[in-house]
């Protein structure tokens, strides 16, 4: 199938836009790539420190003809989905040395669980955290030792950040390795439902914890579609992991032996071979439109609309909203998986998976198909399989029909004719929506403001009786510069018990929902945002807000807002505190939602 008019001519625009800043990105990396390893030029005291540690490898290491991998590692305890990495290096090592070549652990970057912080100060540091990764990631490569490298990392700031890492050394050939999701436990949308119990008063603490105690139960990542998982999803789509490793369970044989897989293939694809393939000529114009499809086809996080464009710019590309926009337009929504339906992702791996949704929009033309990926070239080694033969991995056809049309749907048959997020305009700013989690009779809500400046007010009033009626809780000044924009997930239970009361009730805000954004109409990542006097800061009790995510608009109705001056609010108390006082430099330069937020590019 021809590629789609339309997504060719978005793709060709945003070629001419990055052109010059792309050219420039090019010519740096090709550059780097000149000049080689720095191993190859270190003095023998240099080298020395290099492999003072690598025991029976430093021969190998010494005689810099063998290629060396490096290693980035998400590792920690705290992390459900890394935990299976503790023993990565060691299988990496040994995996390396059989395929001829060597490995070290290059270094380490912080992982932070955005399920343990939210609704907590902690919070306030998630969305930098990809920058802070970013930035540890190029320490450990900075050592420039590496011919290739393995990047260990899988949940929501998490991938982001090395993905930045890896296109600011775009001339070293990047894998990306997950660790694969934790297996089904208490269904999603039974778990939900006991928090929407416990939010309404009608259950204690002990029946909470149990369930959430079966929902998250072991290692690996939460099987529910947030934006851990949509970055793995992501991955696969721009060709940074093997074709199939996403959602494989850890502890599985085929597990690790698609990371020995990951090792091999990396041995292979550096510049010491004949198949070289630097991530920055990977993370290409054609590779980003790749990835959008993808969040569009799954009803992904609404993060990635962030993400993306700080990803791209990494890589010399300038992404815009209508980018997301128009790509939302044209490719239909494929899969219900919670918080968009009640399957998890296992139940969506098992229905035919990415290997099928993939094939599906090759074939429609909605993919570019002649991409170059860290498996090889073309888009269709995507569509293959991988499973055990005798204990040698394998890969053959993937499914060509889905085995659950509950979970996922053919192209021509979808559950909606466009993407899971919507972009929102008006006179309150841009925002997105994530519209694929959202009955159809709440796209359009029409109804007085309630104005906050925290989430813990919203939840005071719910618990003083104060929602009665239609409404739309606005909460402001949770944007990047305000507070580091933290996820606003713990109002979910409270704001859907009201519309479980029929009280028709939205939520507009400057900052996030999460990946995790449920049945709630939220208008999320509004800028400009209230903390440097955006629409919002000029936004008063009683105003009637309508937001419509059928055409996509955010407005205030009736409402001259520039008539009006802005409300400035003291958030010196956000400066301090939980670490908060190292991130000021950070919230000082960053950017508007809509660009990235990101304080570095």
């Amino acid at each position: 199938m021809p590629l789609n008019p339309r997504l060719a001519e978005v793709t060709d625009r945003i070629v001419v836009r990055s052109a010059t800043r792309r050219a420039a990105y090019l010519d740096q990396i090709r550059r780097a790539a000149e000049e080689g390893p720095a191993r190859t030029h270190l003095s023998c005291g240099n080298q020395a420190h290099a492999y003072a540690a690598m025991g029976e490898d430093k021969a190998d290491l010494a005689g810099g003809r063998t290629p060396n991998i490096g290693i980035v590692t998400a590792y920690n305890d705290m992390l459900s989905a890394h935990q299976p990495y503790e023993d990565y290096p060691k299988l990496i090592r040994a995996a390396a040395r059989k395929a001829g070549a060597t490995a070290q652990v290059a270094g380490g970057v912080p992982a932070m669980c955005d399920g343990v912080t939210q609704g907590r100060v902690g919070m306030e540091l998630s969305l930098f955290s990809r920058d802070v990764i970013a930035l540890a990631a190029g320490v450990a490569m900075s050592h420039n030792c590496y011919d290739a490298t393995l990047y260990l990392g899988i949940c929501d700031k998490i991938v982001p950040g090395l993905v930045m890492a890896a296109a600011s050394f775009g001339h070293v050939p990047s894998v990306f390795v997950p660790a694969g999701p934790m297996p089904s436990g208490l269904p999603n949308d039974e778990k939900s439902k006991i928090r929407n119990r416990f939010a309404a008063g009608e259950i204690g603490r002990d029946e909470l914890m149990k369930a959430e105690m079966a929902a998250y139960h072991g290692p690996g990542t939460c099987t529910f579609y947030g934006t851990a998982n949509t970055n793995q999803m992501l991955m696969e789509f721009m060709g940074l992991h093997l074709p199939g490793a996403s959602f494989v369970n850890p502890g599985t044989p085929l597990r690790e032996a698609l990371t020995v897989a990951a090792v091999n293939r990396a041995a292979e694809i550096t510049a010491l071979g004949n198949d070289y393939r630097p991530a920055g000529e990977i993370l290409d114009e054609r590779a980003f439109v790749n990835g959008i499809v993808g969040l569009m086809a799954t009803g992904g996080s609404t993060n990635l609309v962030m993400h993306l464009p700080a990803m791209a710019r990494a890589a010399g590309i300038d992404l815009t909203m209508e980018d997301f926009s128009d790509i939302s337009a044209i490719v239909p929504l494929m899969a219900k998986v919670y918080p968009n339906g009640l399957a998890d992702v296992n139940h969506f791996h098992a229905a035919g998976g990415l290997a099928f949704m993939i094939g599906e929009l090759l074939e429609a033309g909605l993919l570019h198909p002649d991409v170059r990926t860290v498996a090889g070239d073309g888009l269709a080694l995507y569509t293959r399989e991988p499973g055990l033969k005798d204990g040698v991995l394998h890969y053959g056809d993937g499914p060509k029909t889905s085995l659950n049309d509950r979970i996922l749907r053919p192209a021509s048959e979808p559950f909606q004719s466009t993407g899971g997020l919507k972009e929102l305009r008006g006179n309150l700013g841009r925002g997105v929506i994530k519209s694929s989690a959202v009955a159809p009779e709440y796209h359009v809500i029409e109804a007085p403001a309630r104005i906050f400046d925290d989430q813990e007010a919203v939840k005071e009033a719910f618990k003083r009786g104060e929602f009665t009626a239609d409404t739309v809780v606005v909460v402001r000044f949770q944007g990047p510069q305000a507070n580091g924009m933290p996820e606003l997930h713990s109002l979910t239970p409270t704001l859907s018990v009201l519309l479980g009361r029929g009280i028709r009730v939205a939520l507009v805000t400057d900052g996030r929902m999460s990946g995790a954004s449920g049945k709630v109409p939220a208008a999320i990542h509004v800028s400009p945002e209230a903390a440097i006097g955006g629409p919002l800061a000029r936004l008063r009790d009683g105003d009637i807000v309508r937001l419509d995510a059928t055409a996509g608009t955010l407005e205030a109705v009736g409402i001259d807002l520039t008539a009006r001056e802005p409300v400035v609010k003291d958030l010196s108390a956000n400066r301090s505190g939980t670490g908060r006082e190292l991130f000021e430099m950070f919230r000082r330069n960053v950017c508007n939602a809509t660009e990235g937020a990101s304080p570095l590019l």
